[in-house]
């Protein structure tokens, strides 16, 4: 795929010198710092030094007093309290860490994930009825809930109470709750408002933890948890959550939780794992079982106590996840034949592609893959409950779900954000939807929609490449949102010992005139630019800067990620 390069407009001089000084690093790091908002001296030391104690008072969230005494009514009283989450990662997270930490000392809870095929996403009709028939006087929600007016209703004449914890946008009017967590309420003066489902789970069971005296070093232990659900959940790294992830990574590495550690192992992650792991190596294994079959063998996974049957368990997840790759592979497939088949919709500016026997728990996936070969817009549809159902993803800096409300007369159903969304019509709508997005997509794409878009921090020359450079870049971590992984260019070079890798990559060196330092780069996929670079010819190469390591040899590796020839 070509992109796009856009590189960062340099800072200004006069506080990228300043911060260079303060700090002791060279004109290209305090730049990168600077342009990632960390422009003085005690930014610096909060992004390099996280610390638990800089963690915010978490009474300062709306309602969370109100949270707290409810639960300690519940204990006192000795009621059923049930913990409900969404059927994705940051919903098992967040209840394997509300569930884990409440049944350390009180006996009567339970938890509750929806069936993604039978009651949808967030909170069910049949998740309340059922708390209400069983006993159960207290609900505590995560990752879902902000927006379930009618269920909480319907809660509260059953005599339920609820407990919301969520993180998304609340709607004109927040759910009539015994007290609503959400960071992003309009009257919530919480000072971070980006935590994720989990991370408002982790809020609740500090201020209880405060509340009722317990250690809070006890919380540690959850911090593995926190992380997994910041990574994969897409989350910014700033603020309060680069302290999460940083914690919860270095849990993560040297006492994970037994489920952890099982899909770990099963993995074969031996190096440290860090948030691209999570991403797309642990994530999709916990997700995978509430894609296919139904989330609660995640959370059972994760709230193991014992190693050996966290690796039974994980075993089951990961025979579900290759049912899940399975899947995507085989409808990847058939998605990518439908439009080579197609002339006409090679031609359009947006794919939208429906077949009724298509699994739902994988369409997003799949609308993933297919931007990933044509990059625009893209609706995967599959039938069910006799109805079309699909899943949404965008290309850089268009707003799909705009798109998507303008063709609001052909659907029963949608919602989503500007990247991604979900929709529901009538199957005889299918074809009159195909032709309305593409005009409206059409109408409102632009060049610089049509190519993915690489950022990069700064151009480096060769010599400037050291493990001095390198150990700083390293200390930025954890990467993501919000603090993505530096990604450099250098120009004018032209390559020396290369060589083809499983006949898909190449690997060599690069040389620039006037440099001694003379990187190794591995280009993974890059095996058709061979006879190219074998020629000599002098190109421009982004890449992101590792560490290689080898027979217990370390060294500098550059990681491409795209070449560019004059």
């Amino acid at each position: 795929m070509e992109f796009r390069w856009k590189i960062k407009a340099p800072a200004e001089g006069e506080s990228v010198d300043k911060l260079g000084r303060e700090i002791n690093v060279n004109p290209v790091l305090a730049n990168m710092l600077v342009n990632r908002g960390v422009d003085t001296f005690q930014k610096a030391k909060d992004f390099f030094r996280p610390d638990l104690d800089k963690l915010h008072d978490p009474f300062l969230m709306q309602d969370m007093d109100r949270a707290v005494d409810r639960i300690q009514k519940a204990i006192l009283a000795q009621e059923k309290i049930m913990v409900y989450g969404d059927y994705d990662v940051d919903g098992t997270t967040s209840v394997a860490l509300m569930y884990g930490f409440l049944r350390e000392f009180y006996p009567h809870v339970d938890f509750y994930i929806p069936d993604r095929y039978k009651e949808g996403y967030g909170i069910s009709e049949k998740g309340v009825r059922h708390a209400a028939e069983n006993g159960f006087k207290l609900i505590i929600s995560l990752d879902c809930g902000i927006k379930a007016l009618e269920k909480v209703d319907l809660a509260n004449e059953l005599g339920v109470d609820f407990i919301i914890c969520d993180h998304h946008t609340p709607g004109e009017v927040i759910p009539d709750a015994v007290a609503v967590l959400d960071p992003k309420r309009l009257d919530c003066n919480y000072p971070y408002k980006e935590l994720s489902g989990c991370g408002v789970g982790f809020k609740l069971i500090q201020a209880f933890s405060i509340k009722t005296g317990r250690d809070p070093a006890n919380l540690n232990s959850f911090m593995d948890l926190v992380a997994v659900s910041i990574a994969a959940d897409i989350v910014p790294i700033t603020g309060e959550n680069r302290v999460l992830a940083f914690y919860g990574l270095e849990r993560l590495n040297n006492n994970p939780r037994p489920g952890l550690k099982a899909l770990m192992l099963k993995n074969k992650m031996e190096k440290e794992v860090d948030i691209t792991d999570i991403v797309f190596k642990i994530g999709p294994r916990i997700n995978a079982s509430g894609r296919l079959e139904h989330a609660k063998a995640s959370v059972e996974l994760l709230i193991s106590k014992d190693l050996t049957d966290a690796l039974r368990r994980a075993e089951l997840v990961e025979e579900v996840n290759a049912s899940r790759k399975n899947f995507d592979e085989n409808i990847t497939r058939e998605a990518i034949q439908m439009i080579v088949e197609r002339e006409e919709v090679q031609a359009f500016k947006s794919t939208v592609l429906f077949k009724e026997d298509w699994h739902k728990g994988v369409i997003g996936i799949v609308a993933s893959r297919c931007i990933e070969k044509y990059y625009r817009p893209t609706i995967i549809l599959t039938e069910s409950n006799n109805k079309a159902t699909g899943s949404a993803r965008s290309v850089f800096d268009f707003d799909i779900y705009e798109a998507i409300s303008e063709c609001s007369d052909l659907l029963e159903q949608f919602g989503g954000h500007k990247y991604a969304a979900g929709l529901t019509m009538s199957v005889d709508k299918v074809a009159a939807f195909q032709e309305k997005f593409e005009k409206v997509v059409s109408e409102r794409l632009t060049d610089i929609h049509m190519k993915p878009v690489l950022e990069i921090d700064d151009e480096l020359l060769l010599d400037q490449i050291n493990y001095k450079f390198y150990n700083i870049l390293k200390q930025m971590a954890p990467f993501g949102p919000g603090n993505p992984e530096p990604i450099f260019c250098s120009n004018q070079v032209h390559v020396e010992n290369i060589r083809v890798l499983k006949d898909k990559h190449l690997k060599f060196d690069i040389v620039q005139d006037g440099q001694v330092t003379r990187p190794t780069c591995i280009a993974f996929g890059f095996a058709d630019y061979y006879q190219l670079l074998n020629s000599k010819m002098r190109f421009n190469v982004a890449y992101e800067v590792r560490e290689n390591t080898f027979r217990n040899t370390s060294s500098l590796q550059l990681y491409v990620k795209d070449i560019k020839f004059d």
